[in-house]
């Protein structure tokens, strides 16, 4: 639900430590995004025609619910902030609300520029790679356009402000799902955008949290510059189990082809989203009993949901794109946030957010006490 929304092996400590953002930031200039490989028009209008129609609704019934999205994110904003103590004083931005071809164009945009693209790409006459990027981004696109409810997307700035920051919700979606659960549809979009509206409020108290996940993306997405053999021996080393554990299903086979820099990078990224993730679900479930009375049933449906078997073209997807990573990242995130606010209250936890060095480490992701004593 950030680039967050509601849809690795052997690295040293030091990967997440201030010096570490230093060397993010240095080898991010030095390498070209993987962003300016793919024709993003293409991409966006691609998605348009793949991505399936929404649920059948009346115009009515359907103004009706973006009018309540638009009305319960500015409601979301003041228990979210009383229960994080973060953003206090900031104005409420509008959030978006789209249908799925306008949540197509705005996470175009979006991934543009978090992976670095030159725009002059569109602008010219794109080369075959890049037409073939472009498709393949639209396919992914399309799949997601069905499947996120909210986003909040850091790097797209508000047409309002001019500042980096947008939240969206997805009004077909939300539908969609509060009709699957069966569950009450006001509360449940209240409940859906008290986390997205967390997304917003972290990156709003902690701007420092958008130049260190755009340079960590950068990290990911450039070219090493390895052999062939390197890369061969790493994946040698690893399969044999000599280079340290992996992670299992397509993260891991991520890890195979990852040079030590992109690894570090990638540690530090899936520590921001579970740290990011986990907040978020232990926030809208912290505000929810006194603002959304069906908070309990909303949360066993919706959890029953993520958990319910897939056929096997879904479970493919899922893997594929790395959701079953994502689901993993609401669950031990949020392990770790219950952890330590029960041990030592909210004020105290939001030490977290200082810096990278005040991060948890992937180890102390499971481990919330190490947090704690080697941080507080």
């Amino acid at each position: 639900m950030t680039t967050s929304g509601i849809a690795g092996s052997d690295v040293t400590d030091a990967g997440i430590t201030g010096t570490g953002t230093t060397e993010v930031a240095e080898t991010a200039d030095r390498q070209p995004g993987i962003g300016s490989q793919i024709d993003w028009s293409l991409a966006a209008s691609t998605a348009k025609r793949l991505a399936r129609p929404g649920p059948k609704t009346t115009a009515y019934t359907y103004e009706a619910a973006r009018t309540e999205l638009a009305d319960a994110a500015t409601r979301a904003e003041a228990p979210v902030r009383e229960v994080t103590g973060l953003a206090d004083g900031l104005r409420v931005p509008t959030t978006r609300v789209l249908d799925r071809a306008g949540w197509i164009d705005a996470a175009s945009r979006s991934m543009r520029s978090m992976l670095g693209s030159d725009e002059s790409i569109d602008a010219g006459s794109p080369g075959l790679g890049a037409r073939f990027g472009g498709l393949q981004a639209g396919g992914l696109l399309a799949f997601l356009s069905t499947a996120i409810l909210g986003q909040y997307d850091p790097f797209t700035p508000d047409p309002e402000t001019g500042e980096p920051g947008v939240l969206m919700v997805v009004t077909p979606n939300i539908i969609n799902v509060e009709r699957q659960l069966k569950v009450i549809p006001s509360d449940f979009r209240l409940w859906v955008c008290l986390h997205e509206v967390t997304h917003r409020v972290q990156f709003s108290a902690n701007p420092w949290l958008r130049d260190y996940m755009q340079d960590n993306v950068a990290v990911l997405t450039s070219d090493a510059g390895e052999s062939t053999t390197e890369i061969v021996t790493r994946m040698t080393k690893a399969l044999k189990g000599s280079d340290g554990p992996r992670e299992k299903g397509v993260i891991g086979a991520m890890q195979l082809l990852q040079s030590p820099e992109q690894h570090a990078a990638f540690q530090r990224m899936m520590v921001l989203g579970t740290l990011l993730e986990g907040h978020a679900d232990h926030v809208m479930d912290a505000v929810g009993p006194a603002h959304v009375p069906s908070v309990a049933s909303i949360r066993a449906a919706f959890d029953k949901r993520r958990t319910a078997p897939q056929n096997p073209v879904q479970r493919l997807i899922r893997a594929l794109i790395g959701m079953d990573a994502k689901l993993a990242q609401y669950i031990r995130g949020k392990a770790f946030v219950d952890a330590v606010v029960e041990a030592v209250g909210m004020e105290r936890f939001n030490v977290v957010w200082t810096s990278p060095d005040t991060m948890p480490l992937p180890s102390e992701i499971d481990d919330p006490q190490a947090w704690i004593q080697r941080v507080l």
